[in-house]
């Protein structure tokens, strides 16, 4: 929003990734902005009184109600509304009479609210605990409020549906419930009730024949058909389409009166699905009933979403005491963002800030011994060589100008030319390659796909599209899907082996541990029953006979999906025909089985999924080398997991446990050493009696296993104590309490996978992760724990793809032996040199800009009252040094000017220092510089007519060859008593110098 005055002046669009406004036909920006309070209960003074009355009365609660006593807003006060907050109505009083209200569905309507109020009860008691000081574990709310005051709250919250029609009714607003399920008119007397013989139109799945023969037919017969599209782009292909069709259309904006018999209207609408009227001969269609896809995927969110991360640039989010690794001299320590003047600049006439520049202070090992760091200042032009270092354990810093870095990095660009070589190797003979290119999508296809119990994300769509096209094409297919826990790739991997089945094909599905086989059994099992395929698993849970059966069926073709463990890559398991092998976190295999895998790749489709996030920058190194889809969006209705951090307490352990059994959920309880898993588990049975209580770990045998994990499954039991055999992929949707013993023991990956395993369904999920009481946290554990608490949103694994998270990503593309090479130089120089010997090995290698070095008088710089704060500085600063065309610095002012207004005197003259610097470049330039009374051009080999010139034109001028350098006088207004020029001035002057002096001839530029 903009502002002019205290008028708003302009409101638009802007994408997250990029901060950029969103321009194009597509986009619509608002003309007005609906702003509701940031938080439910506002902290008036009445609410402050009521608090502090209250501190007294709940006791438990005190610090909380203390807080909001002092104006300071609290994580969960909003559920304490009905006793802080006077005189609080029903949300329908606020209609105006004659409002109509709608209930869709009543029966949903209550469940949900049903699940709401417990839900508030939990956040209530969860925030008081994690407020209060007395620990981290819920409380309980009667011990808190006493059980009359916790009813009444409960009471006071939620008023009932029954209760909220009364109101409205009494209110003069009208009131229709829309239902599906049947209702016998002759019981409800006191309402009226149209029987609506509804029903969903039938998905055409992107058969545009079909469907315009569908349409066609239904407006000849004279339908009333109005379709509604997510956007006025679509709007308009659909209408064209029609039109095309011969079919009666007609566009229009927006539906003021009774759509029109014989005749199809298109316009715009947010329409989640259509619906048919046949007895009325009347429906309402949406783009995805029609297409079989929505143009803004899935939310009306996505359109403030770019379809590309344009110019995204991860900012420099550094600290005092970060590591960063700068390109020629290696890893260092940022101290501090400083402004500085560049040495030899004047005052002059403009005061004191000529020759003002921002620069990065890098600390360096100390040159000689007792001796503080080397410093490093780095002006803001040449951040482009900054990165941040990521590489695991603590690195040690590099000598300037010490052999050791060059060395480092010598040794990891020879690897990684190893490795891209490999990858190159890989993808020629895959090219090269015939594999089988599959059908398009059957009936029947589409039959299992309409039964999948959920609403798909738009990222899973985008995914499943990106296989079947994959998988439709000769040249066999090798996609990574990588996504966080929970976020639906096994779905994408049944709708793709139900594709491969379709065309008579075999598929095997490889997974890394015995439980995950049996997992996915079930799953593939449940989605294809009711369809002739035969799915059969295979691990150590099957006896001889069965897998020799299992076994005998792959080779003669009657077993069409096979699970199991790396048993299927050995050498005598036969397939009759093998059209696609789906992999399910790969980085767990082996060294051998990853070679079986390789081998696999040039003549099958392969599709390989991970938990673990592949980071962005690495992803796009990668481009047509290795196809990567990312799941980045939540399925619908899942919360974010409640992560609790602190000691070990058995007080904290029996609250969390009774907590989850009683609302009938059960409990994975973690704790990683077999030798004395027996005795923690007759704890928990000592401190919960009433809990069923097993143990599971990995020296069970297989049959033992199994029985306890179907078990859990089937809900006979209430708490598994167990090793990190739950680790990966383990789906139980009813065990929603964690617990995580020893939780200091393990790594973030680890912690952020076993986090994984809760919160899977639609209830609340917590977890816990304790760490020994006795004894004090060791610095790298309380940061790793403090990580995994603070990123407990949906999709967390992004933000914790830092340290572990990152190098094992990277390891799953690039093999786990380059981890070392990553710590020598850091991830993101790392991620770079792959770009680079990729782009090598295809002959798309681009000649590497020359480093320049520009240290003129100009006060070039972002002011902090222009820019606010050093992240935001930083990020400017980066893509600005980043920006070797003129075009590239025009998409940065762009940038600025969008977002942060029209650029100041300092930042204009910033600028200005980047379009010079593109200039000298092209005339074969890396340094410009003031050097005492001259300014230092060089490289500079001049031929003789150019000496001339410059003899001519600048009187005093000094040729050094041994420097390889021309020195000019510091140009001044006037040479008896005139300034020194300084910010554009200077700039032109050198401009100039270098069109006159250094810029090849008009000859030259066109004998070349």
């Amino acid at each position: 929003m903009e502002f002019f005055g205290d008028e708003v002046d302009q409101m638009r669009w802007f994408a997250v990734a990029d901060q950029r406004s969103l321009s194009g036909p597509a986009v619509h920006h608002p003309s007005e902005l609906h702003a509701p309070p940031c938080r439910e209960i506002l902290i008036t003074p009445s609410v402050m009184s009521r608090a502090a009355r209250l501190k007294a009365e709940m006791p438990a609660a005190a610090d909380m109600l203390e807080k909001i006593a002092g104006g300071i807003a609290v994580e969960g006060m909003e559920s304490l509304a009905p006793v802080l907050v006077d005189a609080m109505v029903p949300f329908v009083d606020q209609l105006p009479a004659g409002s109509i209200g709608v209930v869709i569905e009543p029966e949903k309507v209550r469940t949900r609210a049903h699940d709401l109020a417990a839900t508030n009860e939990e956040f209530l008691e969860a925030a008081w605990s994690t407020a209060s000081n007395g620990g981290t574990a819920p409380l309980d709310l009667d011990s808190v409020l006493g059980s009359q005051a916790a009813s009444a709250l409960h009471a006071a919250s939620f008023q009932s549906l029954t209760d909220t029609r009364s109101a409205a009714l009494a209110h003069g607003v009208s009131w229709w419930s829309i239902t599906s399920l049947a209702t016998d008119e002759d019981l409800v007397l006191d309402i009226d009730v149209l029987n609506l013989h509804a029903r969903e139109p039938r998905g055409y799945q992107g058969d545009v024949a079909e469907m315009l023969e569908f349409i066609g037919s239904h407006v000849r017969d004279q339908w009333r058909i109005v379709v509604a599209t997510d956007g006025p782009g679509p709007a308009q292909r659909l209408a064209e389409l029609f039109h095309d069709a011969d079919i009666p259309c007609s566009r229009v904006d927006s539906l003021a009166h009774e759509p029109q018999a014989g005749i199809i209207e298109v316009t715009t609408a947010a329409v989640g699905r259509g619906f048919v009227l046949d007895g009325l001969k009347l429906g309402l269609l949406t783009e995805a009933d029609l297409l079989g896809r929505s143009s803004a995927g899935s939310t009306k969110d996505m359109r403030r979403m770019p379809s590309k991360r344009r110019n995204a640039v991860d900012p420099l989010q550094l600290h005092a005491g970060d590591f960063v690794v700068h390109e020629q001299h290696g890893i260092g320590k940022f101290v501090e963002l400083i402004q500085r003047k560049v040495v030899g600049s004047s005052a002059g006439s403009s005061g004191g800030d000529a020759g003002l520049r921002e620069y990065l202070v890098l600390e360096y090992a100390a040159s000689k011994r007792g001796a503080p760091g080397d410093r490093l200042f780095v002006p803001t032009d040449q951040l482009d060589q900054v990165t941040r270092y990521v590489g695991g354990d603590t690195p040690s810093l590099s000598k300037m100008g010490g052999a050791d870095w060059a060395s480092t990095k010598s040794k990891a660009r020879k690897a990684v030319k190893e490795i891209a070589g490999e990858l190159i190797r890989l993808y020629s003979a895959r090219m090269a390659s015939r594999g089988h290119a599959f059908a398009p999508d059957t009936p029947w296809q589409r039959e299992l796909e309409e039964a999948f119990p959920y609403v798909e994300t738009p990222d899973q769509l985008t995914t499943i599209n990106e296989v079947k096209a994959d998988m439709e094409r000769e040249i066999p297919m090798d996609r990574l899907v990588s996504g966080d826990v929970g976020y639906g790739k096994t779905e994408i991997a049944v709708r793709a082996a139900f594709k491969a089945v379709q065309d008579g094909k075999q598929v095997a599905v490889l997974v890394p541990t015995t439980l995950l086989a049996q997992q996915h059994y079930e799953t593939f099992t449940e989605r294809f029953s009711g369809f002739p395929l035969r799915v059969k698993p295979l691990s150590r849970f099957q006896g001889a006979k069965e897998a020799k059966e299992t076994m005998e069926g792959v080779r003669n073709g009657s077993v069409d999906v096979v699970i199991g463990t790396h048993r299927l890559l050995s050498k005598d398991f036969e397939f009759k025909d093998l059209g696609l092998v789906i992999v399910d976190e790969e980085q767990r295999f082996g060294v051998e089985h990853k070679e079986a895998l390789k081998k696999m790749r040039t003549n099958v489709d392969v599709l390989a999924m991970s938990a673990t996030p592949i980071p962005r920058t690495l992803e796009m190194s990668l481009t047509g080398i290795r196809e990567t889809s990312t799941l980045a969006t939540p399925p619908e209705e899942r919360h974010p997991v409640l992560t609790y951090v602190g000691p070990f307490t058995n007080k904290q352990t029996s609250a969390a446990i009774r907590r989850e059994l009683m609302r009938e959920g059960q409990v994975f309880f973690v704790h990683n050493r077999v030798s004395s898993i027996e005795r923690i588990a007759a704890q928990i049975r000592e401190l919960v009696p009433e809990a069923r209580v097993e143990v599971a770990h990995g020296q069970m045998s297989e049959s033992r296993l199994e029985k306890i994990i179907v078990d859990f499954w089937e809900k006979r039991f209430d708490v598994l104590v167990c090793t990190t055999i739950i680790e990966t992929g383990l789906d139980i949707s009813n065990a929603n309490t964690l617990i995580v013993d020893g939780a200091d023991k393990y790594g973030l990956s680890q912690l952020h996978q076993l986090r994984g395993r809760v919160g899977r369904g639609r209830e609340r999920a917590y977890a816990y992760f304790l760490y020994p009481s006795e004894k004090p946290l060791g610095e790298v554990a309380l940061e790793r724990l403090k990580a995994v608490a603070a990123h407990n949103e949906l999709g967390a694994g992004m933000q914790l793809a830092m340290k572990d998270l990152e190098i094992r990503g990277a390891g799953n593309l690039l093999g786990g032996e380059q981890s070392g090479h990553i710590q020598g130089v850091g991830f993101d120089l790392y991620i770079r040199l792959v770009g680079e010997a990729v782009a090598e090995y295809r002959g798309e290698a681009e000649e590497k800009a020359a480093d320049m070095k520009i240290e003129l008088p100009v006060n070039a710089h972002l002011p902090h009252d222009y820019v606010p704060g050093e992240r935001l500085r930083l990020e400017a600063y980066r893509k600005l040094a980043a920006a070797i065309t003129n075009e590239a610095i025009d998409e940065v002012l762009a940038e600025l000017v969008d977002r942060y207004g029209e650029p100041p005197l300092p930042a204009k003259n910033l600028i200005a220092v980047a379009r010079f610097r593109v200039g000298a470049r092209e005339a074969g330039l890396s340094d410009v510089a003031l050097q005492g009374n001259f300014i230092r051009f060089s490289p500079a080999q001049l031929p003789e007519s150019k000496v001339m010139r410059l003899n001519r034109m600048y009187p005093g001028s000094q040729i050094k060859p041994a420097l390889d350098a021309v020195l000019l006088p510091k140009p001044k207004t006037a040479r008896i008593g005139g300034r020194d020029l300084q910010d554009a001035e200077i700039l032109e002057w050198a401009n100039t110098v270098i069109e006159a002096i250094f810029a090849a001839s008009p000859a030259t530029q066109t004998a070349g």
